[in-house]
């Protein structure tokens, strides 16, 4: 049975799981439906939300361009972490966007999986997170898919155009999940990355 979290709360995720290795990260939103307006629903764009992997060292730094595990980049350096693929719309039941991660053979230079999504475009389309609902941040084994652990963000994120949900950190030789929940202002992941070099 999976652990629901609240923002702020951590959890060992491999310490009394000692078969854990191979992770999914997933990901997802619904877009809030449009307003009705005098004439009828207002049309709305699509808000693509984009989940990024910023793979950072002891110090909380990006060393590495491919430590950034996005839509335009879908694998760090050596396949450890592996992103799924773009969603447009976040129309659907289930995970939008999945990351894959094997715990085992992230570098011994990384610390921490940092996970965030980000609007794309989000500026020239007048878009932010108060526009989603339904946010969810989820941590299954990748052997059966059992969910290990959810964080529902459930704030208000009106205004802000990226979420940092949340973050897989090594603690010794364990790995363990942090719930963050933390809005941002970057109008892409790039300039997210960036506060980390």
């Amino acid at each position: 049975m999976a652990i629901n979290l609240v923002k702020g709360q951590k959890i060992d995720l491999t310490k009394g799981n000692a078969g854990l290795s191979k992770v999914v990260v997933g990901l997802g939103w619904d877009p809030v439906p449009p307003a009705r307006g005098l004439f009828g629903v207002k049309k709305q764009a699509n808000v693509d939300c984009d989940a990024s992997a910023i793979l950072l060292n002891e110090q909380g730094k990006l060393t590495n361009k491919l430590n950034l595990v996005c839509f335009h980049n879908k694998q760090n350096g050596n396949q450890s972490v592996v992103h799924s693929g773009d969603n447009l719309t976040g129309e659907g039941d289930g995970d939008d966007e999945q990351i894959m991660v094997d715990l085992k053979a992230i570098p011994s230079d990384v610390h921490r999986v940092l996970v965030v999504v980000n609007i794309y475009d989000a500026v020239n389309r007048k878009q932010d997170f108060g526009m989603i609902k339904s946010a969810y941040i989820r941590i299954m084994n990748s052997v059966g898919n059992s969910e290990l652990v959810k964080f529902n963000l459930t704030d208000s994120y009106n205004g802000f155009t990226a979420l940092l949900c949340g973050e897989l950190y090594r603690h010794g030789d364990e790995w363990k999940f942090a719930a963050i929940g933390e809005g941002a202002h970057a109008a892409h992941i790039n300039q997210l990355a960036e506060r980390y070099i």
